[in-house]
């Protein structure tokens, strides 16, 4: 089983950096129901958003090269 590393610090209130082998991110939003929205160092960018009961909705774009 391969060794993975992610770690994720709250910066400020609705606002977190998260950091893994290859890369990092920051996600803002996501309170009380709203949207998240995550920048990568790698170019994605992510939408997502909790919906009532077991759903989520996600929208992924990426840079173009």
């Amino acid at each position: 089983m391969p060794l993975t590393f992610r770690k994720s610090f709250r910066i400020f209130p609705g606002v977190r950096l998260n950091i893994n082998r290859k890369s990092w991110s920051i996600t803002t939003g996501g309170g009380h129901h709203g949207p998240r929205y995550t920048h990568s160092s790698t170019g994605r960018r992510t939408t997502s958003m909790d919906l009532p009961g077991p759903f989520g909705w996600r929208k992924t774009t990426r840079k173009a090269k």
